[in-house]
């Protein structure tokens, strides 16, 4: 059995906070194997006038790192 590491990632997305969690874990996918979990440690919107423009996640992915 492996161990389980958590990195942190900030990612965004212009539609909305799930779009900016399926674009953390897509992102960490690219370079780590074995992702197990993911947990929003925090949400942040930017705002023009009346408007969301930008949606950010601070996300944090746990993954199982065999030997």
């Amino acid at each position: 059995m492996g161990i389980v590491k958590v990195i942190e990632v900030i990612a965004t997305s212009e539609k909305s906070f799930d779009d900016a969690t399926r674009n953390a874990v897509k992102e960490a996918a690219k370079s780590i194997n074995n992702i197990k979990s993911v947990y929003i440690k925090e949400m942040k919107a930017q705002v023009n006038g009346d408007a969301i423009t930008s949606y950010a996640v601070n996300a944090k992915i746990s993954f199982e790192k065999n030997s």
